[in-house]
């Protein structure tokens, strides 16, 4: 599990387009994103420039990203 979090979501549009860029990624089996704790949970193998470099393209930022 990797949990990111994300900042510049303000709106349940906004957790689809994060849900939307972060599907799009090779190794991402799947994604929940929460706009209530700003967080994206993704299941899968994805590097972290990969998911920072899609946020940034919808322009949002991942604040941090962790692994359990």
């Amino acid at each position: 599990m990797i949990t990111v979090v994300v900042e510049g979501m303000s709106c349940e549009n906004c957790v689809g387009h994060v849900r939307e860029a972060l599907e799009e990624l090779e190794g991402v089996a799947s994604v929940a994103v929460s706009l209530a704790d700003n967080k994206a949970e993704i299941e899968g193998e994805v590097g972290d420039e990969a998911i920072r470099a899609a946020l940034e393209e919808e322009e949002y930022v991942a604040v941090s990203i962790a692994r359990s």
